[in-house]
């Protein structure tokens, strides 16, 4: 539930469109819904502006579909993600609650509708894929439309140079690279968009499972880049959501 629903609320009771029963019955979901192996937060978009989200691994089939039902009850709620999901953690999570977008290991239900924004998601390899899928998985649930742009790293720079246009006209920029790292610097020295900088765990024995593409983006010289966990798609998304909130 958000600010935009509760007020609705208000004004559904002010007006005798609501009982007081019925809304305390709705506000009674908030702030959190316990359901004995997790306590699932309708109150977050109301404090962050954005939806909680379901994070797979180390759930059961059962858990993850129950979560995901509990979020999908919420009649206000904006759109329900679960992530990192395996085939049988997404079709028990599918089999209770239909109508999911998959995408990936991404699964999205209740999309909203298209807003303003551009958002461009460059990786630096095709093996950074499954992460760009996630943060692009998670940008579209929330109405923003990214442009792809995949295998442009700095091996062979010119591949990068070719999206200057669309870098140019960007909101947002989201750079998702393993290896040594080094396309969030190029990025973020040839535009002003915020550069949100994903280190993944592609590379060979000295990419330490991507801790060498991580400390190479904190330590870029590019002044303002945004940097997120290993491999973190979702959280780079999210980065990019509070960067353009929904009007």
């Amino acid at each position: 539930m958000d600010e935009t629903a509760v007020r609705r609320m208000l004004d559904d009771v002010r007006s005798g469109a609501l009982s007081a029963d019925d809304a305390v019955a709705r506000l009674r979901r908030l702030p959190y819904a316990d359901l004995g192996f997790a306590k699932v937060d309708h109150h977050r978009t109301l404090r962050q502006g954005l939806p909680e989200a379901v994070y797979a691994p180390g759930k059961s089939p059962e858990q993850c579909a129950a979560i995901v039902a509990e979020l999908l009850a919420e009649e206000d709620g904006g759109p329900v993600l679960l992530t990192r999901a395996n085939d049988v953690q997404a079709a028990a999570a599918l089999e209770r609650s239909p109508g999911a977008v998959r995408t990936g290991s991404t699964l999205a239900w209740r999309s909203r509708l298209p807003r303003p924004g551009r958002v461009v998601v460059l990786t630096a390899g095709t093996a950074d894929l499954p992460v760009a899928h996630e943060c692009a998985a998670t940008l579209t649930a929330h109405g923003l439309t990214p442009v792809l742009d995949a295998d442009v790293g700095v091996a062979g720079v010119h591949r990068l140079l070719a999206t200057v246009d669309e870098l140019a006209g960007a909101d947002a920029i989201v750079v998702i690279a393993g290896m040594e790292g080094a396309l969030a610097s190029l990025v973020g020295g040839i535009t002003p968009a915020p550069v949100i900088a994903v280190p993944t765990s592609t590379g060979y024995g000295a990419a330490l499972e991507g801790v060498t593409a991580l400390l190479s983006m904190l330590s870029s010289c590019a002044a303002g880049l945004t940097v997120v966990g290993i491999d973190n798609g979702f959280g780079a998304a999210c980065a990019v959501l509070r960067i353009l909130p929904a009007p």
